[in-house]
């Protein structure tokens, strides 16, 4: 997983409430299990006049060439609801998007995008959407800033440490791979039938035939 400190482009105006994962990434547009392809069919349904051709709807945001290098989102409240669709995160940083903003999000949907370095950044983006110009999302300094203006957000201080060093939830447990080590040894001097081989341990009733 790629690390995150900060972003700086333009934000994409998509202020709408309950944007859910089908509407993010179709169910006929998940063709592979891989993280890779799934950009076109990113907000397919809302980006395309038809489909099957991709032929561009002119007034979809996406398909305004002032947010052609966009890598910040801007969404309503309650975003990422719906299924569970881990792939919603994965068209979303296929097609670039470093980091979204929202009032609230799915509480499925923000534990993809950490797992997949994207950050959900937790805040009305109405008044960022007034900016006209590029907009910050420093993670390290937990602000959002454009147009002279500054917003502070919160964020959970593990959440905040996979995105900063790229780690994914296996990786972050690893890091304590020490302090681990030190419990298995304790545990396994007291409870040491845990651990032994399945053909060690006695089956029941073999105690009855000797």
């Amino acid at each position: 997983m790629r690390p995150f400190t900060s972003v700086t482009s333009r934000a994409v105006p998509l202020i709408r409430d309950n944007i859910d994962t089908d509407a993010i990434i179709p169910s006929r547009e998940m063709r592979s299990v891989s993280k890779r392809g799934l950009a076109a069919g990113l907000f397919a349904n809302w980006r395309y006049d038809d489909v099957d051709s991709r032929t561009p709807r002119v007034d979809f945001v996406l398909n305004d060439p002032l947010y052609a290098d966009a890598r910040i989102l801007l969404g309503g409240d309650n975003f990422g609801c719906g299924s569970s669709r881990e792939h919603a995160a994965w068209a979303l940083e296929d097609y670039g998007f470093r980091a979204v903003i929202a009032a609230r999000f799915n509480p499925i949907f923000l534990g993809n995008c950490l797992r997949n370095g994207i950050v959900p950044v937790a805040l009305d983006a109405g008044p960022i959407a007034l900016v006209d110009g590029p907009v910050t999302v420093d993670l390290e300094a937990c602000t959002v800033s454009g147009g002279g203006q500054v917003w502070p957000f919160e964020m959970d201080p593990e959440a905040r440490r996979m995105l900063l060093e790229g780690l994914d939830p296996i990786a972050l447990t690893l890091l304590d791979s020490d302090s681990i080590d030190v419990f298995e040894q304790r545990d396994r001097a007291a409870r040491g039938w845990a651990y032994a081989r399945p053909e060690a341990v006695q089956r029941p009733g073999e105690m009855l035939k000797k």
